[in-house]
């Protein structure tokens, strides 16, 4: 697993920072991904329940994407907090697979969680997957 920071930069919407991680792809290490994201999020002073939001979206999506994850790959995650929201894209090798159905259930559970989703295939042999939660937007009734 290695973490990288790179140095903040200031723009017209504050401190922006971006931290990757790259772990194995497989289920055991997600542990690291939940701590990770935890504080994180913590660090930008989302409420307890934001937090385990963002905890178990991030969860779902690299579960979602583990399914599909070429063996012996790894997942990379790369978290960019900028102001009050924070951008989680969590990516995997693939081959040959096609993008998450947005009418199941795991699609539906971070759609719930996250205040935007989307699932992105830049090449045909990678798939990621990029939630955005905003500090106290809120949650569609």
């Amino acid at each position: 697993m290695t973490e990288h920071t790179e140095a903040p930069t200031v723009g017209m919407g504050g401190i922006r920072d971006v931290v990757s991680i790259r772990l194995p792809a497989v289920s055991a290490y997600l542990s690291v991904l939940r701590t990770a994201t935890a504080g994180l999020a913590a660090r930008l002073d989302f409420t307890l329940d934001e937090i385990e939001d963002l905890r178990i979206a991030v969860d779902e999506a690299c579960a979602m994407l583990l399914t599909q994850a070429v063996p012996g790959t790894d997942l990379t995650a790369e978290f960019e907090l900028t102001g009050q929201e924070m951008q989680v894209r969590v990516e995997v090798s693939t081959v040959g697979s096609s993008p998450p159905k947005r009418d199941e259930f795991a699609w539906m559970v971070l759609t719930a969680l996250a205040d935007d989703v989307d699932a992105v295939t830049d090449s045909p042999d990678r798939m990621a997957i990029v939630l955005r939660k905003r500090r106290g937007a809120a949650r569609p009734a």
